[in-house]
Formats: C-alpha cells, structure tokens, sequence
C-alpha cells in the first residue's frame, strides 16, 4: 500500500508541471488572438481551466502574463540560424514574427506599461527589467560581433546602440499596434542597418 501510494504521489508530482506547461500554452493561443486584457477569473474560463485551479499554478494575473511571455520568447529563441543574425536583422526578424500575434504584442505592451507602476505589478517590473538587460546584452555582443569584422564602425558605442535598437523596435511595434496600416516595422528597422549593417 505504501509503494502504491508513493506511486500515486510521483505521478501527480509529474502531472503539475505537464498540467502547468499545458495551461500555458492555451493562455499562449488565447493572448495570441485577443490580447491580455481580460482578468485571471475570465483567462480561466476562456481556456477552460476553473479560477481555483489557475491560481494553483499562477498567484496572479501579473505572474501568468510574465509565464506566458517567457513562453513565447523560449519558442522565438529556437528559430534556426538566429545566432547568425545582427543585431537589427535579430529585431526585424521578431517583428516579422509578431505581425501574426499580434496580442501577443499587445501582452508586451501590457507588461511594459504594468512595469512602470512597480508597486502595483512588481512581477512585472522585475521581468521587464531584466528582459531589457539581457536584450540590450545580447545585441551589445552582436554589435562588437559586427565591429571585430568590420561591418560595424569601431567609434559606435555598443551599448547606446543596443539601447538604440531595442527602442526603435518596441516604439515601432507600439506604433504598428496602434496603426497597422501606417507603419511597417521591418522596413523601418531596415534604415538602421546603414548604421549597424549585418556581416557576422
């Protein structure tokens, strides 16, 4: 009886992280359609998980948005050949991706604005700030990546231009969500590889 109930024990241990990683996909498909504005309560019912059960897993709203933006950023960092980007064909790929998603550009969005009030959403302050640390690091190594070969001017500082990049895709993809219509981001983006060209 012992054996079995151990049995019993491990397969639920097993089943929390499968049932979690289940629950963020669907929130995943969810936002990807409609955006993040809809409370945990309504998320639960949308996705057919019952309230009680959501919060098992997620403590609340801000912490199930940040899950299932680490969700999506996890699937964008498997793209082939992402290592050979530069620092703005890095961006303009990401912008290729999001004209498909766009509520998933709208949770960014959500999570960006929700950061900024810090005492109300501290799990959202604490994972923008770090999403931006390790964005602008990343394109800082590509950046000197692009200087070493000589594509990239040695006098660009590589961290303004990182914090430069990063800007001109989030304020693009803010504008493209607003007015699709009036802004292509990509062929934006594109104007900065005269000054950060591609050539790792």
């Amino acid at each position: 009886m012992a054996n079995g109930d151990a049995g019993t024990r491990e397969r639920s241990y097993r089943k929390g992280p499968e049932r979690r990683a289940q629950i963020l996909l669907r929130a995943m498909e969810l936002f990807a359609e409609r955006g993040a504005g809809a409370s945990l309560r309504a998320i639960g019912e949308a996705i057919g998980v019952s309230h009680a059960a959501l919060r098992y897993y997620f403590a609340n709203r801000d912490e199930l948005l940040v899950e299932v933006y680490r969700a999506h950023e996890a699937r964008a960092c498997k793209r082939p050949g992402r290592d050979e980007r530069s620092a703005v064909e890095l961006m303009e790929e990401s912008a290729e991706g999001n004209r498909s998603i766009p509520g998933l550009v709208e949770l960014y969005a959500t999570l960006t604005t929700d950061a900024l009030r810090g005492q109300q959403h501290p799990a959202a302050r604490e994972f923008v700030q770090e999403r931006f640390r390790r964005v602008r690091a990343d394109l800082v190594a590509r950046i000197e990546a692009g200087q070493r070969s000589g594509a990239i001017a040695a006098d660009i500082d590589p961290e303004d231009a990182a914090a430069l990049v990063a800007a001109a895709s989030d304020g693009l993809q803010l504008q493209w969500l607003l007015d699709p219509d009036a802004v292509d981001v990509r062929r934006s983006l594109e104007l900065l590889e005269r000054l950060l060209p591609g050539g790792r």
